[in-house]
C-alpha cells in the first residue's frame, strides 16, 4: 500500500486492508477513505484526520443486514433451529427434543442503540417484545423516539429474555460482558452478539454455558478470527457463524453504491480555490518548458527566503498524467525545487481555451559591435546563414520552414535554417543559437520589428533575431518529452491571471499533507475573496517582476 497510495486520492476498503499511519503518510493526494462496510475498524481515524483525509463509511446498509441476522439469530436460538436441522439430516425424527421458547412477549435487552441497535429494537417491536436498552449519553428523547425503555445495564441484563450486543469495539469496552455480568442473566436467557468478538469473555461464556447458567448464545464473532475457540463453537447450547452478519447482496450492493457516492461528492466538490484556477501541488510535478537563468534564480531565492511568501503563483497547464507544465514561472518553480519546498500554488489554465493567448518573443541583441555578432553565431552545430534581403525574410522563414532570421543593424539579413548535421533536432540548435549571442552581447525581448524604433531605443544595437510563432500544443509537447526551450522566446498572455497572492511559503515548507494544504488554501482564499484581497483580471497582464 505504501509503494503504490502516492497517486490516489480515494481508497475503497472493506475490512481486511489496514490503512495505517504509515499508509496516510505515504499519500499525499489522499482525500477520502470509503469504507464499503460498517465499520472503520481497519482505518487509523486519527492519522487521516491529521492529514486531512475523510473517511465514510456507508450507513445503513450494513445496518439493516445486522440487525436482519440479529432477529434470525434469535429465532434460532429460541427454536433450536440448528440442532433440529443438523437431527433430521442425521436420520432422528425428534420433535419433542427441540421444544424452543416464543418470543412474543419477552424482552429484549440491546446494548448500544446505534444504526444497528436501532434496526433491531424496530423489527424485534414488530415482533411484539418489550425492549430496553442500555446505551451511553443516551437520552430521554432517544428513548421516546424509539419507543423503548431505558436502563442501565445491570437492570438490563437481569431481565432481559435475550441480550443482544450492538457496540463497538474500544478499550472500554473489552470483555464488556464476563462472568460478573453473566451471573446477573437469567438461567433461561440467551446472549446473542454480531457487534465484536472482543466484546464477551469467552472462557467465561463457555463456563456460564456448561454450567447451565444461562440457556444458550447465538455468536457471529469471536475473540480470535478466522481462528475461533472450538468449544465454544461446538457447544451444543451455541450457535455460531462466520461473522456474516452484514454480508447480504443488497448490503453489499448498497454499501459499494454508497462508497462510490460518498467518493465522487467529495471529488467533485469545488473548492473555493480551484474556482479560481489556484491549486496546491507537489513541486517535484511542476517543470518548466524553457530554461532558466542560474543568476536569476539566485536572487528569487535570497527574495522568497527575506519575504517569505509566494507572491504571484505560477501559470501552469495540465497536462493529464498528474504533472503541470510550467507557462510563466519558470524561475519561480525552479527556486522552490532549489529551496527543497514540497509544495507550490499554480494557477491552472486551461490551454484549449480561446482567451488564453501565445506570443512569441523576438530578442534584440546590443551592447557589442554588430559585424561580430555573425561570426558568433556562424560557430553554432547544425545552424547555416544565407544571406537574404531583409524584406524577403518573412516569406522565406514560411517557404523554407526556417528556424529563424536575423536583422543586422546595418542593414543585412540572415535567414537561419538547419543543416544535415542537424538532424532535424531544431530545440538543440535552437538552444545553440540562443546561447551563442546571449554569451556574445546583452538580449532583450521585444514583439516589434521596426528597425528605426529599435535603434532609437538601443543606440548600440547589432541585431534582433526574429523567430516563427510558437503554438501552446508545440510548447506542451516539447515539455512532455522533457525538452527545455531557450529561456524567453515564449510569452503566455493570461486572463483572469491571479496576482499578489502573498501564500506564506512556512506553510508551503511544512511536513502536513497536501491534503491538508489545500484545505488550508482553500480557508486563504476565502478570507481573501472576503476582503476583496485576491486580485484578477479579465484582460492581459504583463508581469515584470523576476
Amino acid at each position: 500500500m505504501c509503494a503504490r497510495i502516492a497517486p490516489y486520492q480515494a481508497v475503497i476498503t472493506r475490512g481486511r486492508t489496514p490503512i495505517t499511519a504509515a499508509v496516510l503518510a505515504a499519500a499525499p493526494n489522499l482525500r477520502i477513505i470509503a469504507r464499503a462496510g460498517a465499520s472503520s475498524a481497519n482505518v487509523d481515524i486519527d492519522a487521516a484526520a491529521a492529514h486531512g483525509v475523510e473517511v465514510t463509511a456507508p450507513p445503513d446498509a450494513p445496518a439493516i443486514a445486522a440487525a436482519e441476522m440479529t432477529i434470525a439469530l434469535i429465532f434460532a436460538v429460541a427454536r433450536s433451529i440448528a440442532g433440529a436441522d443438523q437431527s433430521l439430516k442425521c436420520g432422528r425424527w425428534e420433535p419433542s427434543a427441540f421444544v424452543g421458547a416464543g418470543v412474543a412477549g419477552k424482552t429484549l435487552g440491546i446494548v448500544g442503540l446505534g444504526r444497528v441497535g436501532r434496526e433491531v429494537a424496530r423489527r424485534a417491536l414488530a415482533l411484539g417484545m418489550r425492549v430496553i436498552v442500555n446505551q451511553t449519553r443516551a437520552t430521554s428523547e432517544l428513548a421516546e423516539e424509539w419507543r423503548v425503555e431505558q436502563v442501565g445495564l445491570r437492570d438490563l441484563l437481569a431481565r432481559a429474555d435475550f441480550v443482544s450486543l450492538h457496540v463497538p469495539m474500544r478499550a472500554a469496552n473489552r470483555n464488556l460482558i464476563g462472568a460478573a455480568e453473566l451471573a446477573l442473566m437469567k438461567p433461561g436467557a440467551f446472549l446473542i452478539n454480531t457487534a465484536r468478538g472482543g466484546l464477551v469473555d469467552e472462557c467465561a461464556l463457555l463456563a456460564a454455558l456448561e454450567s447451565g447458567r444461562i440457556a444458550g448464545a447465538a455468536l457471529d464473532v469471536f475473540a480470535d478470527e478466522p481462528r475461533p475457540d472450538p468449544a465454544l463453537v461446538c457447544h451444543p447450547h451455541v450457535i455460531a457463524t462466520p461473522h456474516i452478519a452484514g454480508s447480504t447482496e443488497d448490503a453489499r450492493r448498497a454499501a459499494s453504491l454508497a462508497a462510490a457516492e460518498q467518493i465522487l461528492a467529495v471529488l467533485q466538490r469545488k473548492r473555493r480555490a480551484e474556482a479560481l484556477g489556484l491549486r496546491l501541488v507537489p513541486t517535484a510535478d511542476v517543470f518548466p518548458h524553457e530554461r532558466f537563468h542560474p543568476a536569476r534564480v539566485e536572487r528569487l531565492k535570497k527574495r522568497l527566503t527575506q519575504e517569505g511568501r509566494l507572491v504571484n503563483p505560477p501559470i501552469v497547464a495540465e497536462l493529464g498524467d498528474g504533472r503541470y507544465v510550467v507557462l510563466d514561472g519558470a524561475t519561480r518553480v525552479t527556486a522552490f525545487k532549489q529551496l527543497n519546498i514540497p509544495h507550490i500554488i499554480v494557477q491552472v489554465v486551461d490551454l484549449h481555451r480561446g482567451n488564453v493567448k501565445m506570443n512569441t518573443w523576438f530578442h534584440i541583441v546590443h551592447g557589442a559591435p554588430g559585424d561580430g555578432l555573425v561570426a558568433a553565431i556562424s560557430r553554432v552545430p547544425g545552424l547555416k546563414l544565407t544571406a537574404t534581403a531583409p524584406d524577403d525574410l518573412p516569406h522565406a522563414l514560411w517557404e523554407r520552414s526556417a528556424l529563424g532570421y536575423l536583422l543586422g543593424a546595418d542593414g543585412s539579413g540572415y535567414l537561419l535554417e538547419l543543416t544535415d548535421r542537424a538532424g532535424g533536432d531544431w530545440i538543440d540548435v535552437l538552444v545553440e543559437l540562443v546561447d551563442a549571442y546571449g554569451a556574445w552581447g546583452d538580449v532583450g525581448r521585444t514583439l516589434d520589428t521596426d528597425m528605426e524604433t529599435l535603434r532609437g531605443q538601443h543606440p548600440d544595437l547589432a541585431g534582433l533575431f526574429v523567430y516563427p510563432q510558437f503554438s501552446p500544443d508545440i510548447v506542451v509537447q516539447v515539455a512532455s518529452r522533457g525538452r527545455l526551450l531557450p529561456a524567453g522566446i515564449t510569452r503566455f498572455m493570461i486572463p483572469g491571471r491571479i496576482l499578489r497572492l502573498n501564500a506564506p511559503l512556512d506553510v508551503l515548507a511544512a511536513g502536513a499533507s497536501l491534503s491538508a494544504k489545500a484545505d488550508w488554501l482553500d480557508r486563504l482564499v476565502e478570507e481573501k475573496v472576503a476582503s476583496r484581497g485576491v486580485r484578477y483580471y479579465e484582460e492581459p497582464v504583463m508581469l515584470l517582476d523576476e
